[in-house]
């Protein structure tokens, strides 16, 4: 997996490619703990994440509690793989996608 880091705005915008899984997932973890310390929101741009299995949603959900009330995490241009992986965990009903 891929990560790359950009500011767009008022946000960090962290673009990850690849598989996010249980050898990658730490990988994200440490990203998103440091994207925080640069900026109250930090969108995460699926657009090319192939897969994500449950160590990627761990990360996604603990870095969610993490931020709450805090910070904003932000979930955008998931496909539809992805998406159904959401919808079916019931991540869906607490990330914030845009």
């Amino acid at each position: 997996m891929n990560i790359t880091k950009e500011k767009k705005d008022d946000r960090l915008v962290i673009f990850i490619d690849g598989k996010l899984d249980t050898l990658t997932s730490p990988q994200l973890d440490a990203e998103l703990k440091s994207a925080f310390e640069e900026s109250d929101t930090v969108e995460v741009n699926m657009e090319n994440l192939a897969y994500i299995s449950s160590a990627g949603l761990r990360v996604l959900h603990s870095t969610h509690k993490r931020v709450k009330g805090s910070g904003k995490l932000l979930i955008s241009h998931a496909n539809g793989t992805v998406l159904d992986v959401f919808e079916s965990t019931g991540f869906s009903s607490f990330l914030n996608f845009i």
